[in-house]
């Protein structure tokens, strides 16, 4: 799992990266919680969703948000973040040309930012969307909304109502071609303390789903 350092719009941005050696392997990008809420690329569901790509032949990165870790910059509401996730793409880009397929999957903040990502980068085949925080943000720029994903919450989740992500999840579904898959994990709280395996076997389903 080799630290990676790459040039971002306000600095250098710090990450981790494992490369498959297939030459037209996919790629995916993780994207990390609240910077000013504790969020890193070491975040545990992070770390695994790494892994999980890492297994299923993936070139995958994560990386630190501005200003979190040894990534230089400050945060910057979101708008600077979204920039910091394009540079990271870009970077992986250089190393996988022929990747046959583009992946994001994002935790909370990350899946915020993710989404818009989503929104600049056609090339982004789909995504995984964990405890998107649907009542914090707007996320009306899903108009359209340009790929299919999967969505994530838990029943219990006290920071950000499921009924929101539901209701963020119809909206995209009732756009032409596009499919989004809503999974509740019950019992589990906006942290997924102890559904951390459920969330990535979700997330591996939904994956085989796409034979991606």
């Amino acid at each position: 799992m080799p630290e990676v350092i790459f040039n971002g719009p306000e600095g250098r941005l710090e990450g981790r990266y494992h490369h498959n050696g297939a030459d037209d392997s996919p790629i995916a990008l993780i994207l990390h919680p609240h910077p000013q809420q504790g969020g890193t690329m070491n975040n545990k569901l992070c770390f695994n969703m790494f892994n999980m790509f890492k297994d299923r032949g993936y070139s995958v990165m994560r990386f630190n948000f501005r200003g979190v870790g040894r990534s230089q910059g400050v945060y910057d509401q979101g708008i600077g973040e979204l920039s910091d996730a394009a540079s990271a793409l870009d970077w992986m880009q250089t190393y996988n040309a022929n990747a046959r397929a583009t992946w994001v999957a994002g935790y909370s903040f990350g899946s915020w930012i993710g989404m818009q990502l989503l929104m600049r980068r056609p090339e982004i085949d789909g995504f995984i969307s964990v405890a998107a925080p649907a009542s914090e943000y707007d996320f009306t720029f899903l108009a359209p909304c340009p790929s299919s994903g999967i969505m994530i919450h838990g029943s219990h989740d006290t920071n950000i109502p499921l009924s929101s992500v539901n209701k963020l999840a119809d909206k995209l579904n009732a756009q032409k071609g596009i499919e989004v898959d809503m999974c509740t994990i019950e019992g589990a709280d906006h942290y997924f303390a102890k559904q951390q395996d459920e969330v990535i076997k979700k997330t591996v389903a939904y994956l085989d789903k796409r034979n991606a």
